[in-house]
């Protein structure tokens, strides 16, 4: 009985992930870099400035609404992260910031982008720092948007510690692909669009689907659950970041609240320079996305891209 129980969640997580990569392929191309296959979204033309998707997403975060706001001046590399979208994972155990960030700039350069403009939003923004402190040659500016940045005190919610979880993890992705709706994802979601409302269309865009397949869980929640140890190391080292940085946060981001990431990460990086935004919640790529253009341009300018 256990065995059939166990054989009929695995046929209906694969029948779920089957029809969620059905309804949402790929947006772009799949490139092989050291082996690991990467997916990328180019749109386009002129300086070349990278966008990284936060945790639960992928590339379809960025073209649903930034994208278009920036495509008639910037040749746009658009990524999804390692475990999200279409892009393999590098290991099973949650890939790091730095990992990460080692990864997509390769990528970058692979197709001619030796120094881009780097932004991301929320964890995203943590992969931009990652790239910044580690990799100060491989980028021109930075822009961080909603970015995970800095140390918090609240404990990790049962969510995250069940998927990352070393053996209830494996047990309990599976029930989660099979059994979740992509509406129930999506009604989720919408909490973390406020105080705004989620843009019409968006749900349907984005594919939920993609975010509950069961490597996607595994690997989001490996991630989201080794971050703030990553945090902690990365935090001292905001100091050595000397490319030109524009900092967009919303004030009322209850997710990542402005106060404790932004707010402080202006003070550690040389120059730097934060926008807040008037009543904007933790999706101003969505919701505010002139303003996000707004920024990388000033960026571009102060690197002397524009």
């Amino acid at each position: 009985m256990l065995v059939a129980c166990a054989g009929y969640v695995l046929w209906k997580a694969r029948r779920h992930e089957a029809a969620a990569e059905a309804s949402h392929p790929p947006e772009g191309q799949i490139l092989d870099v050291n082996g690991h296959h990467v997916h990328v979204v180019v749109r386009g033309s002129g300086p070349d400035l990278v966008l990284i998707h936060g945790a639960s997403g992928s590339t379809r975060d960025m073209t649903f609404e930034l994208a278009w706001h920036l495509e008639d001046r910037y040749r746009l590399l658009i990524f999804d992260r390692p475990g999200l979208g279409y892009t393999d994972r590098i290991n099973r155990t949650g890939a790091t910031l730095v990992e990460q960030a080692d990864l997509l700039s390769i990528a970058a350069a692979q197709l001619g982008a030796v120094k881009p403009i780097v932004a991301g939003q929320s964890y995203g923004g943590a992969v931009a720092l990652a790239w910044a402190v580690h990799f100060p040659d491989r980028l021109s500016a930075l822009v961080p948007i909603s970015a995970v940045s800095s140390i918090w005190k609240t404990p990790l919610d049962l969510y995250y510690r069940t998927v990352s979880h070393p053996w209830l993890g494996p047990v309990v992705v599976p029930l989660l692909a099979a059994f979740v709706s992509d509406a129930y994802v999506d009604k989720v979601m919408k909490f973390v669009f406020e105080p705004q409302s989620e843009p019409a269309g968006y749900g349907s865009y984005f594919g939920p689907g993609l975010t509950l397949r069961r490597k996607t869980l595994r690997a989001n929640g490996l991630q989201r659950a080794n971050l703030l140890r990553e945090i902690h190391a990365l935090y001292p080292r905001y100091s050595e970041i000397m490319v030109p940085t524009e900092i967009v946060h919303g004030d009322s981001d209850l997710t990542v609240p402005a106060w404790n990431h932004s707010e402080r990460l202006v003070t550690r990086i040389p120059d730097a320079a934060l926008t807040l935004l008037p009543g904007i919640g933790h999706m101003p790529q969505h919701v505010a996305a002139p303003d996000c253009a707004a920024a990388i341009d000033r960026a571009a300018r102060r690197a002397g891209l524009h």
